[in-house]
């Protein structure tokens, strides 16, 4: 049986993988065409990036999570030290992502190329960090947690709204800034005209 805490864990690493690519995606198009993005569009993009689980998940794995993994066992206590040294500076590296982004906007194209590279590399550093936490840190909270570690990381975590993955229901005040993403972003990423 998988804990609704790894469940939630996993949908949201899903959702906000989803929304990096389809930046990258959505770049690649523009770069295609020889056309400049929607600015408004990556700006709300990012901003989920930012907020969701800078502020909402990542603290749920280093305030609770690790700590009872690192009551428990001795293994993989390096990774996790690595993986919450990912999320302090985390925050600092979609700062660079964002100052790259409103470069590319104010002076145009000569900052494209400074602003797809800072978020190629944002994406794959944060690819990289969910990977691990997926293949070796929740296989192992599933190992060595107990019942009562499991009910308090569900409640926990079951508090955290997605409105990407709909987990358990949207916020309304972020219902909104998913709409105009999904809307915003062109086909056959989002639902909005093609480019």
């Amino acid at each position: 049986m998988t804990h609704a805490a790894v469940r939630i864990i996993r949908q949201e690493h899903a959702a906000l993988a989803a929304m990096l690519r389809s930046i990258v995606m959505l770049l690649d198009q523009h770069r295609r065409k020889g056309t400049m993005p929607d600015f408004a569009t990556l700006r709300a993009m990012l901003f989920y990036v930012d907020e969701f689980p800078e502020k909402r998940h990542h603290p749920k794995e280093t305030e609770l999570l690790f700590p009872r993994l690192r009551a428990c066992t001795p293994i993989s206590r390096d990774l996790m030290d690595k993986l919450d040294n990912d999320h302090a500076w985390g925050e600092r590296k979609i700062r660079h992502v964002e100052h790259a982004l409103l470069a590319f906007e104010m002076l145009g194209e000569p900052r494209r190329l400074a602003f797809e590279q800072a978020m190629n590399e944002y994406v794959s550093f944060y690819l990289e960090h969910m990977a691990h936490e997926e293949r070796e840190i929740l296989p192992l909270a599933e190992r060595v947690l107990s019942a009562d570690d499991w009910r308090e990381l569900d409640a926990a975590f079951g508090e955290n709204r997605d409105l990407f993955s709909n987990h358990p229901a949207p916020d309304e005040v972020y219902a909104s800034l998913f709409t105009r993403i999904v809307n915003a972003v062109p086909a056959p990423i989002g639902l909005g005209p093609a480019l």
